[in-house]
């Protein structure tokens, strides 16, 4: 049975610029089915959390001009489980809205936060390695993060250096001993061979005391502004309050700002088939390749000559593809990208260059 105290919070601003152009401003990649699967990526998040939680216990955080794109996809929601910033701000205020709106239903609440967009293949380990974590959180002052074991040395993601902790019965939970940003490929083949490091998830697990005591402590400026607000979220005054607080509140990581200063952090060792599906390179390891090596979504898509592309276009779109190797080509029906695998990192500020240059009607 759900434990009627565990609550999840479903982070979904980001706008994933580096999936362009099928992710856009006015409807980014969490609210998309990527992978022709029937279910956006929210959707299967929301699906996921919804065996460890009750239905009224998941909040989903995300812009204003997304509240009607969470309703529509997650029908299951009040309005008021969605919870919705004036503008971007980064994961710590995303993260201190929803523990303040929390804290107003149940002060013993144990909570999840994950991000909108990551792709877990076996949801039954998910569930057990949470339920491990939520174990851990509901008997001890720890702050918890689930590490993914890596399979190659990518330098996209960020990395959690662990060492053994004695005091716990499970050997899967660690004590961290480092965050590392994402790191260059020399460093990132050094961590896979220690051994010691595993991928950074951006899922977290924690009670709500103890991350409110962790914000009291390490983002004091901005605990102080959202507990001066508090007693306005959940009435007719929170829009405005939010709106008041954002304005004043730094732009900072949770990561940053919490989890890589507090000496209370765990990690849960994890192998439940993880990707953040940060970039078309990233989908590419999940989709299914003909014999030449091409990922495609699409029903009418020929290839000729061509290996190890990312193939993404509308499925009544014919694309033809002769002597293409090793790039990503996505067809929107308004946006054409035709990008090198390698040079994906660069899709970011060709973005950025897009709203310079033409607004946000391509970006």
């Amino acid at each position: 049975m759900v434990n009627q105290h565990n609550f999840a919070v479903i982070m979904a601003g980001g706008i994933g610029s580096r999936f362009w152009p099928m992710s856009r401003t006015a409807f980014p990649k969490q609210f998309h089915d990527i992978l022709g699967t029937g279910k956006t990526l929210i959707q299967m998040t929301h699906d996921r959390l919804r065996k460890l939680t009750p239905a009224e216990n998941i909040f989903v955080v995300t812009n204003e001009r997304y509240r009607d794109l969470v309703l529509e996809q997650l029908p299951e929601l009040k309005s008021s489980q969605v919870l919705c910033e004036p503008f971007m701000r980064n994961t710590a205020p995303c993260i201190a809205y929803a523990n303040f709106c929390i804290s107003n239903i149940d002060p013993e609440a144990n909570i999840i936060v994950a991000p909108s967009d990551h792709l877990i293949l076996n949801e039954d380990s998910f569930v057990e390695t949470v339920e491990l974590a939520l174990e851990e959180t509901s008997t001890s002052e720890n702050l918890v993060t689930l590490g993914i074991k890596p399979s190659r040395p990518d330098t996209g993601y960020g990395y959690i250096q662990f060492e053994e902790d004695d005091s716990n019965e499970d050997a899967r939970v660690m004590q961290v001993r480092t965050f590392t940003e994402k790191p260059n490929l020399e460093l990132a083949q050094s961590f896979l061979d220690s051994g010691d490091f595993y991928w950074n998830s951006g899922i977290f697990i924690w009670s709500l005391k103890n991350i409110q005591q962790a914000f009291d402590t390490h983002l004091n400026e901005m605990f102080k502004l959202f507990t001066a607000r508090a007693k306005d979220f959940g009435t007719d005054k929170e829009a405005s309050a939010i709106e008041d607080v954002y304005a004043e509140c730094d732009n900072i990581s949770i990561d940053y700002g919490i989890m890589e200063k507090a000496p209370n952090v765990k990690v849960v060792l994890s192998d439940f088939g993880w990707s953040d599906l940060g970039t078309w390179g990233s989908l590419y390891g999940q989709m299914k390749q003909d014999d030449q090596g091409n990922g495609v979504v699409g029903k009418h898509v020929m290839a000729y000559q061509s290996t190890n592309n990312v193939v993404y276009g509308p499925k009544d779109k014919l694309i033809v593809l002769q002597g293409l190797n090793e790039c990503i080509v996505v067809d929107t029906g308004d946006a054409l990208l035709i990008c090198k695998k390698a040079d994906e990192q660069k899709i970011k500020s060709i973005v950025n260059d897009l709203k310079i240059s033409k607004g946000e009607k391509f970006a």
